[in-house]
């Protein structure tokens, strides 16, 4: 990536408006609008990148090869790897790829505990996550950047200082989108109240735990597509914690995966995109042949019938959380 931030901030080239990437691949999922942009509807969220800490190379590979696929909306975070991830990205994305690179601040890395982040959502925080997302990623601005609460779901919560209201940290926000650090603002792990209370500043996007057995969120996902945000899901198939419901374990999934002759998580994936429009996907992995299989989930196509019977699997996952 270069210093200019050109790889997630350039503007739109004409194969961007159409069917395929600024490298000429075809848009697995078709195509969405993102902070501005037109992306792929399936992208790619790079938080599994750090179990390639190991094999940087492996990591850099993961990354052209989605990009090869067709993916130009990558997620990422600094506290990922603790900046490994960001890392990895500004040396795998070049400007011709014409990659949207989005990030995320209100945790920090936390070396040696039993859980690896913590929260850090004062505005100072924030402000100092944001330039070190800028200095990872070797850019002057990141063109969205998440703000995670934790509003919903269960593990990290807010407590003493860490209780920020969102309008104190909406403020800083606002101020470093007008000083240029970033361009857009996201938000993550809210509830249906805050994000009504966000929305006159101004969001582009919605990251929320969200799959065909969690959809709490239905209501939020309804609002977010009627004024123009997207809706960008994490556990997209389920919850990774022991006990808790998967998609992939759904009767009605594995008879439309068995129908179809493709994966249960292909259909889990393609569940959403059929849901709403304004859904974008960013599933993760840090094998190659998952990411050929999350990138074919985009070429699945679901009946009505078949939809139907998705439809009708009860949500029944509760709160659930991650970083």
């Amino acid at each position: 990536m270069t210093p200019t931030g050109t790889p997630s901030s350039g503007s739109s080239s004409s194969s961007s408006s159409s069917g395929t990437t600024a490298s000429g691949a075809q848009r697995p999922g078709g195509a969405g609008l993102l902070a501005g942009r037109t992306v792929s509807r399936i992208g790619y969220g790079a938080m599994q990148l750090e179990r390639l800490s190991g094999d940087r190379a492996a990591a850099v590979a993961i990354l052209r090869r989605a990009v090869e696929l067709g993916t130009d909306h990558i997620d990422t975070a600094q506290f990922y790897g603790d900046g490994f991830v960001n890392g990895v990205i500004r040396e795998a994305i070049r400007p011709e790829d014409g990659v949207l690179v989005v990030s995320k601040v209100g945790a920090t890395p936390v070396s040696g505990g039993p859980v690896p982040l913590r929260l850090a959502q004062r505005p100072d925080e924030l402000r100092a996550s944001v330039e070190d997302n800028l200095q990872s990623l070797g850019v002057e601005q990141i063109p969205l950047v998440n703000l995670r609460r934790a509003d919903t779901g269960l593990g990290l919560q807010a407590e003493g200082d860490q209780v920020v209201g969102l309008d104190d940290q909406l403020a800083v926000m606002v101020a470093m989108r007008d000083e240029g650090k970033i361009g857009e603002i996201g938000l993550s792990s809210v509830s249906h109240d805050v994000l009504r209370r966000g929305i006159p500043a101004g969001i582009a996007c919605v990251q929320n735990a969200y799959s065909l057995v969690a959809r709490d969120d239905e209501d939020m996902l309804g609002l977010c597509a009627d004024e123009g945000i997207a809706w960008v899901p994490y556990f997209p198939l389920g919850s990774g914690f022991a006990g808790m419901p998967k998609v992939a374990d759904e009767p009605a999934v594995v008879a439309a995966a068995r129908s179809l002759g493709c994966t249960p998580a292909q259909i889990g994936l393609a569940w959403l995109l059929h849901h709403a429009p304004n859904v974008l996907l960013i599933p993760g992995t840090a094998d190659a042949g998952h990411l050929q299989a999350n990138v074919d989930a985009g070429a699945v196509v679901l009946d009505d019938a078949t939809l139907a019977a998705l439809d009708a699997v009860p949500s029944r996952a509760g709160d659930i959380e991650i970083g």
